[in-house]
């Protein structure tokens, strides 16, 4: 079963994951919310749209924007709604 890791911790996992581009999205319930802080970051992808960003807290240390998701990706990507992805040092295992 996919797992992301960070600092030590499970971030998320799911037998239910769908990757696009090398990268496993999670299903957003899936993922410890706890965990997340969100950010006023934004990037664009021409083809699944505008993404979403949020930061890992994790026993006192702060990985900034290790997290992506599209709020409202285009209909190229609709798969990947409602869903998390990870980078920045997260190890996702699968």
């Amino acid at each position: 079963m996919p797992k992301a890791i960070w600092n030590g911790t499970v971030i998320a996992e799911s037998d239910d994951t769908v990757v696009v581009e090398r990268n496993h999205y999670f299903p957003r319930a899936h993922v410890r919310a706890d965990l997340l802080t969100p950010s006023d970051t934004t990037s664009f992808c021409p083809w699944k749209g505008v993404a979403s960003y949020y930061s890992l807290e994790v026993d006192g240390k702060t990985n900034t924007d290790a997290v992506w998701y599209y709020p409202e990706p285009k209909d190229a990507a609709k798969e990947i709604r409602d869903r998390l992805a990870f980078w920045k040092g997260v190890e996702v295992i699968a």
